[in-house]
């Protein structure tokens, strides 16, 4: 058995008649988290103009295609295979967990049975995936949430990769500051916020509460990459960037519940760990 998640095998299995192929380079980039990749399929009918897309995302991602023929429309014949290949690879016994690259609630018992055998199951879909299919995967990872940290990555990357990108900031900003001298009334905020971090809703900071409440110590505290595992545990889909945050500790300090305490880190000098404690608790 793997060390580590990153030494984890995983049989990442997509639903080529669910799954976009422009999204397959970042959905691969953000199973690497969890895991090694040692088995990559697709499946669907790779002949039909619909998912001619899919050959050049193949090729740079090494991913091997099954092809699925549609004997008749609006059968589920992909779906199958699909769930056959995954009880093959369960008793072939090479892996240890299973990415599950779909929407599809027809897989939410391949989901269960694969880790009633005591596989890691990663589900990766839309914000529409049924809820059965998303709390039957141990860790579920909006598609959505995947694209837009590939784009800001993406967008980093490009910003510095091009020094003028600076000069201009320092610009802006200097006309900013210029601007904050004078008797103007301040710029309007842009209308589109939908890159700005979310308030966390009251039912995701009472998952988070409880949560803490499971595993806290006497004293009221308790590690929050800890607090974060055991929410992903009771909740699959919980995920800090679906509210904007690049990391739990950001989010977590916008929350006025919680006491937050960064304490050295033993193992690096350098470092700091995260604890949290609810004021509220008695």
């Amino acid at each position: 058995m793997p060390q580590n998640n990153t030494e984890l095998r995983l049989a990442v299995l997509i639903d080529g008649d669910n799954a976009k192929a422009e999204d397959v380079q970042a959905t691969m980039a953000e199973i690497a988290v969890y895991g090694k990749p040692t088995i990559k399929r697709v499946y669907g009918d790779l002949t039909d103009t619909t998912l001619k897309g899919w050959k050049p995302s193949l090729l740079e991602n090494g991913i091997a295609p099954v092809q699925q023929y549609a004997y008749t429309k609006h059968k589920n014949a992909t779906d199958i295979t699909m769930v056959i290949d995954a009880m093959d690879i369960l008793y072939g016994g090479n892996v240890e967990g299973f990415a599950l690259v779909t929407s599809d609630s027809d897989f939410t018992r391949l989901a269960q049975r694969l880790r009633e055998s005591g596989m890691k199951v990663i589900g990766i879909g839309n914000k529409n995936t049924p809820e059965a299919f998303r709390v039957s995967c141990e860790k579920f990872i909006y598609i959505e949430t995947i694209r837009k940290s590939a784009g800001e990555e993406a967008a980093e990357d490009k910003a510095a990769a091009k020094p003028a990108a600076k000069t201009r900031a320092r610009t802006a900003a200097a006309k900013t500051k210029a601007a904050a001298k004078s008797d103007a009334p301040p710029a309007e905020p842009p209308k589109d916020s939908a890159a700005q971090p979310k308030e966390v809703p009251g039912h995701i900071v009472e998952l988070l509460v409880k949560s803490l409440k499971d595993i806290a110590d006497e004293g009221g505290y308790a590690l929050l990459s800890s607090v974060n595992d055991l929410t992903v545990k009771k909740r699959p889909d919980f995920d800090h960037r679906n509210y904007g945050y690049k990391n739990m500790s950001s989010l977590i300090k916008t929350i006025k519940r919680f006491e937050v305490d960064e304490r050295p880190n033993p193992s690096h000098p350098n470092a700091k760990v995260i604890y949290i404690r609810d004021k509220k608790a008695k």
